[in-house]
């Protein structure tokens, strides 16, 4: 027998077979002498079975009127009982109308009171209660089955969404991870192969000028070369490891400010620094946040600027406020990527912060960033806010 790819009977093939079927009682069950009505009543049984599934309240109510005029008009027909039984169950099942119980109702109370007009007999005589319990039940199976279906195809779909939800998760997951993980190489790896690459410039200078002065400068380079590998060599470990990745960052913050600012210093760049407030802890998301903007911010002074930057913190009761504005030189070489900036964006916006930045009047460029001083939950985890759009480009 063929079967589709569900393991399933094919419909057509199912109507088919319930057509012969009927077919065969009415011809079985239909008077000898009367050929022409036998053929027409076979057809009638025929073409219920065949168009149950698409028009099932249509074929029920034809097949029911057929009935009750064979009883009006004295003509046997005790085939189509059988198929009003089928056809209540088609109705329960396929019908968009999701009333069995009155379609059955309806059916039984018209060929009740069809057979006794013409028989005269009571309408409570066991034949009748048969009757009903034939129709009734095909009307029940036929509405048990579409639950039954029904509450499959529900358990179906939800384990399909629970699926696709724990894709969705796992997908967002590993994009989480790639952009923490790309925003942490950039804002240490950046920052010290800046360093690295102005001290060879000045190496270069140096080496001209005062062979003697530069091996400090190398010194330099060396110690900022092996920061950039500690910090790759962290990562990589991250990414190897098998079991559950961890839920937070590198423990970085402003307690490394005055460290950074004196590397700076080393290289000859002018930090002027102002501090307003009284500093306090902040929750380790912010403090790292506030870190890293703070050395996005001055590498990019210190790679586009003058040679000078003025860094701002402002601590009040529930902001801690950031501000770096520096000269722009006139030309610098050829712009940066711009994905400076949008780490800063998005290390504020899992603060729950804001950084815009731009150039200002003067031929200067400033970042300004404005980070949660509280706690208020904040976690690795938390969702970022909408992203503050910058005008900035290049940084």
């Amino acid at each position: 027998m063929h079967v589709n790819g569900t393991g399933r009977i094919p419909p057509w093939l199912g109507d088919a077979a319930l057509a012969g079927g009927l077919v065969v009682t009415v011809l079985t069950l239909a008077p000898p002498a009367d050929t022409g009505l036998t053929v027409t009543l076979a057809a009638v049984a025929a073409g219920a079975a065949m168009l149950r599934r698409r028009y099932p309240e249509q074929v029920l109510t034809v097949a029911t009127a057929v009935v009750v005029l064979t009883l009006l008009t004295g003509t046997p027909a005790a085939g189509l009982f059988i198929a009003l039984g089928a056809l209540n169950y088609s109705t329960a099942l396929y019908s968009r109308r999701r009333r069995p119980w009155f379609y059955a109702a309806t059916v039984w109370v018209a060929i009740v009171t069809a057979g006794t007009i013409m028989s005269g007999a009571a309408w409570w005589t066991s034949d009748q209660w048969a009757l009903f319990a034939f129709i009734f039940g095909g009307a029940g199976a036929g509405d048990s089955t579409r639950m039954r279906r029904a509450y499959i195809a529900e358990v179906t779909e939800r384990a399909r969404q629970a699926e696709q939800t724990r894709e969705e998760e796992a997908r967002r997951r590993v994009m989480d991870e790639r952009l923490r993980i790309a925003r942490e190489l950039h804002d240490v790896v950046a920052h010290h192969i800046a360093v690295i690459s102005v001290h060879a410039g000045a190496a270069g200078h140096v080496l001209r000028n005062d062979p003697e002065k530069v091996w400090p400068v190398l010194g330099h380079i060396r110690q900022a070369a092996d920061t950039v590998l500690d910090e790759i060599k962290s990562v990589i470990g991250v990414l190897r490891d098998p079991g559950e990745l961890p839920a937070t960052e590198p423990t970085s913050g402003l307690d490394r400010l005055p460290g950074m600012l004196a590397g700076l210093e080393a290289m000859g760049f002018e930090v002027r620094h102002r501090q307003t407030g009284t500093p306090r802890p902040l929750p380790a998301v912010v403090d790292l946040a506030a870190y890293r903007i703070v050395q996005e911010a001055l590498t990019n002074a210190h790679r586009y600027g003058d040679g000078s930057a003025d860094l701002d913190l402002t601590y009040t009761d529930g902001e801690v406020t950031i501000e770096v504005v520096n000269r722009v030189a006139r030309y610098r070489g050829r712009s940066g990527s711009g994905f400076g900036l949008l780490g800063m964006r998005e290390r504020a916006a899992v603060a729950h912060g804001a950084v815009t930045a731009g150039p200002v009047s003067g031929g200067r460029f400033r970042v300004h960033a404005v980070l949660p001083a509280a706690e208020n939950g904040l976690s690795w985890n938390d969702e970022p806010t909408e992203l503050t759009p910058t005008t900035a480009e290049g940084r």
